[in-house]
């Protein structure tokens, strides 16, 4: 029972990760209607702001949160302002094609300036281990899991007790009765999005202890991150968290019982199973309007 077990706390643990690199994507995805296949750059941006500050700087990835976050909430508003602003309500398919060009300018950009070079951050904790009876817990990955329960409650909270939040959530529902109560359209998509953006800055503060930083590490974890997105249902930051558990745990299980080969095919039965049998997502909220 104690490898079954290790491997659920593991699952949990990186169902944690997903879940705080999905929030951002949730939350652009569920108010502004745009499928943001760039966000795993702007995560890997945020990553290599923060491994510069801690390499050039010697500021502590942890400590660097709020630069990074800032820095990362203005690069949003310029990359809105500039490009998404004018696609925002155009077909879905120029959508794509913006935010496709958009990560690959990002991904080019990084490997023109950086190389295709792995960085690590080596900080005195980050190959501590705590042990807890007969599991063992790194604890990069458990402040990583401690910092996404702590945004997914505080976004949760902002959406749900703040009238900024309620007017997000109105606009979610129903965007032209939103905007005949009064609610800016637009403005609400540029602080969606911005701090869609800025959420990347958190998850790359808690990450790059963990991961070596490189011009495509984003895409290693947007994978499953749009998986969780789509079984969370869309829009659902409860669900968001909750899917990226779950994915974790099926993931941890699968490369268990049946090697780690599995593990993609593993949470993608998963989501096949999700969309047969609940399409909407396990935790969705219907959405009317345009």
């Amino acid at each position: 029972m104690t490898p079954v077990l290790q491997c659920v706390i593991s699952g949990l643990l990186m169902g944690g990760i997903y879940a705080l690199v999905s929030v951002g994507l949730t939350l652009i995805f569920g108010i502004v209607e745009l499928v943001n296949f760039s966000h795993a750059d702007y995560l890997m941006v945020a990553m290599y702001v923060a491994y510069g500050l801690f390499t050039f700087f010697g500021v502590d990835p942890y400590l660097s949160l709020p630069i990074v976050v800032l820095f990362m909430a203005a690069f949003g508003y310029a990359v809105y302002q500039l490009t998404l602003k004018r696609v925002l309500h155009k077909k879905h398919e120029i959508q794509i094609m913006a935010t496709l060009s958009m990560m690959l300018v990002l991904q080019n950009l990084a490997l023109m300036i950086f190389k295709a070079d792995y960085r690590s951050v080596r900080t005195a904790y980050v190959s501590s281990v705590l042990h807890l009876g007969p599991i063992t817990v790194t604890v990069p990955r458990l402040v990583a899991f401690i910092v996404s329960i702590a945004v997914c409650l505080a976004v949760y909270f902002f959406l749900t007790k703040t009238y900024t939040g309620t007017s997000m959530r109105a606009i979610s529902q129903n965007n032209k009765a939103a905007q005949l109560m009064g609610i800016k359209l637009e403005k609400t998509y540029c602080f969606t999005f911005v701090l869609g953006i800025a959420m990347t800055g958190i998850a790359a503060c808690v990450l790059v202890p963990i991961y070596s930083v490189y011009p495509t590490v984003g895409s290693t974890l947007m994978l499953p991150a749009f998986v969780v997105v789509v079984i969370g249902g869309l829009s659902s930051i409860p669900g968001a968290l909750i899917a990226g558990l779950l994915v974790g745990v099926v993931e941890s299980l699968s490369a268990y019982f049946l090697g780690s080969s599995y593990q993609q095919l593993a949470y993608f039965v998963l989501f096949i199973l999700v969309i047969l049998l609940k399409p909407e997502g396990i935790l969705a909220r219907r959405k009317k309007g345009v």
